[in-house]
């Protein structure tokens, strides 16, 4: 039995690509309204179709894809490439990048809880 499928729901296509951890993510983020066709939104059991577009809204970005083959199981990371094509404009990715890089926090990423001192410093910093 082949992985092949004719007839694939998008939310079991959006799981069977990694695009989401659980089927059930990827049907809510349907009923959310977060996934589009062609600019509409669709229902977690539109079927699909090979080359046909669509977009998921992950807020700040809307990320596009084009759908190279339909499957009906999972698939592993490395084999996602032969299933699913990513053309998500480069104004889209330079905006996230933007945002990623416009945070300017003063503890660097993983150092932990502040200590009483770190949090003294701080307080005289901002005020």
């Amino acid at each position: 039995m082949s992985n092949l499928n004719d007839n694939v729901r998008i939310d079991k296509y959006l799981w069977s690509v990694r695009l989401f951890k659980t089927r059930s993510l990827a049907a809510e983020a349907c009923k959310k309204n977060r996934v589009l066709i062609n600019d509409v939104t669709v229902k977690s059991s539109r079927v699909i179709k090979v080359g046909t577009e669509f977009s998921i809204k992950q807020p700040p970005i809307i990320k596009s894809y084009r759908i190279i083959q339909t499957l009906g199981k999972r698939v592993g990371a490395k084999l996602v490439a032969d299933y699913l094509e990513d053309i998500t404009s480069a104004d889209e990715l330079e905006k996230l990048e933007l945002i990623k890089n416009s945070y300017s926090g003063i503890r660097d990423r993983g150092a932990g809880r502040p200590t009483k001192r770190d949090r003294r410093d701080i307080k005289k910093f901002i005020e």
